[in-house]
């Protein structure tokens, strides 16, 4: 099967959209760096919950688009877990794929129990300048008021948008290993519970969560594909690597550490597909966060995998000199922003999807060149420290595969186990950067 290289058209398009998201993050943090806090309120924001967004795929892509192209007169209900506590709350809307504006009609915050429904007295309205009806421009992004509201690290929020007139969900996060709630007609954003006309298990236009920042806090940027997003993991479990560090950071005392999970599964280093490029991406998904001192980068092994089978036959195998070349340019970016940088070595994958239509992601020319990237990611000396995930999930007997223990059947992704397994071996010291 070969996917058209029309999903890769409209390039320009493309490139001034990711224009208008860098101008419109770049104005949103000057704008947080002149809010005048209420007393007692820290000064600063940091991201409690993130999710990357992407545009659709196309018609002829191997996998289906999740959300409705549209909804009008409805109202969507969409569950987060915070990593961060705090005492005000904000949330950020993205429309950053959608040619037309989008509005929303109202809007809400709330506590979620664990079917997705509101916990009764604990709706909060949200507001956009005072107002609660916002009209989104193409491309761009909006940040809601501040709402007084004490959050701790691993609340469950429920985030409800109503959308009066038609809205195009052309801006939308494919794997979300979380369960949202598409209404009939009506507004039901102060309703503790409605019946759903469909369910997915995609992010759509909600990009983040902000809370007023606890003294000392900073925020780590986890910038990847599926295996920092949490694919194959279980849904509506909270499962993911960045779950599971979260939990290990709180529980040893890390209590004002922010992860921005800057996951897309599909994503690749050189080119689009699943989301934009890795380079396209960084601007937004981790410079223009607020806070973020340290990221790690998980990404590469869909650029090899990819390249000269079904998905991308028209793309050789890159070398592992191509991907270093690639490495060092995000090394030296995140650098100019005085942002450490750590590399993730690249997992076990020989057998990947053995036996159906993607079996061409593995071949021994293809893992020859992970072993030689990760060879560098450890030796080459480029990155501010090192976490060997290849090391935490390989087979000991079997080096080249995940082990039987941590794998979800495809030979490639970590199950809940390999997700914790990857959490647990990260050095808490490097990753902070005591």
């Amino acid at each position: 099967m070969t996917v058209k290289p029309a999903y890769f058209d409209n390039l320009r398009t493309r490139a001034l959209h990711a224009m208008c998201r860098a101008v419109t993050m770049v104005c949103m943090m000057i704008a947080l760096a002149f809010i005048v806090p209420k007393e007692g309120h820290a000064e600063g924001w940091i991201t409690a919950w993130s999710t990357s967004h992407h545009p659709r795929f196309a018609p002829d892509f191997i996998l289906a688009n999740t959300p409705p192209k549209s909804v009008t007169n409805q109202t969507i209900r969409q569950v987060v877990r915070l990593n961060l506590g705090g005492s005000q709350v904000r949330v950020v809307i993205s429309n950053d794929y959608n040619d037309l504006p989008l509005t929303i009609g109202a809007a809400s915050v709330a506590t979620a129990d664990a079917d997705g429904n509101i916990i009764a007295g604990s709706s909060q309205a949200l507001t956009f300048a005072g107002a609660a009806e916002i009209r989104i421009p193409q491309g761009s992004r909006v940040i809601s008021d501040p709402i007084d509201r004490d959050v701790a690290a691993f609340d469950s929020l429920a985030i409800s948008l109503f959308f009066p007139s038609e809205a195009f969900l052309d801006t939308y996060h494919w794997d979300g290993v979380q369960t949202a709630y598409i209404s009939g007609p009506g507004n039901f954003v102060a309703e503790t519970s409605f019946e759903p006309v469909a369910t997915n298990a995609s992010r759509m236009l909600i990009s983040g969560v902000l809370v007023d920042a606890p003294e000392g806090a900073k925020a780590i940027a986890l910038f990847g594909d599926s295996i920092t997003d949490g694919n194959c993991s279980t849904v509506d479990a909270n499962h993911r690597y960045p779950d599971f560090l979260a939990e290990r950071l709180h529980a040893e005392g890390h209590g004002n550490v922010g992860l921005i999970n800057a996951g897309i599964s599909g994503a690749r280093l050189f080119k689009d597909g699943m989301g934009e490029s890795a380079l396209a991406r960084l601007d937004t998904e981790v410079f223009g966060q607020p806070g973020v001192t340290t990221m790690v980068i998980m990404l590469g092994i869909n650029d090899i995998g990819w390249s000269a089978m079904g998905l991308d036959p028209w793309t050789p195998i890159p070398t592992s000199a191509q991907i270093i070349q690639m490495y060092q340019m995000i090394i030296d970016r995140a650098h100019l922003q005085g942002i450490r940088i750590l590399g993730a070595t690249l997992t076990p994958f020989k057998d990947s999807f053995k036996g159906i239509i993607l079996e061409g992601y593995y071949s021994e020319d293809k893992n020859q060149v992970r072993k030689e990237v990760n060879e560098w990611i450890r030796t080459g000396g480029a990155f501010d420290g090192v976490i060997d995930f290849d090391a935490a999930v390989r087979d000991p007997g079997r080096p080249d595969h995940i082990h039987d223990d941590y794998n979800c059947g495809d030979n490639l992704h970590p199950n809940d186990a390999g997700y914790k397994a990857m959490a647990d071996a990260i050095d808490l010291n490097l990753l902070i950067g005591n």
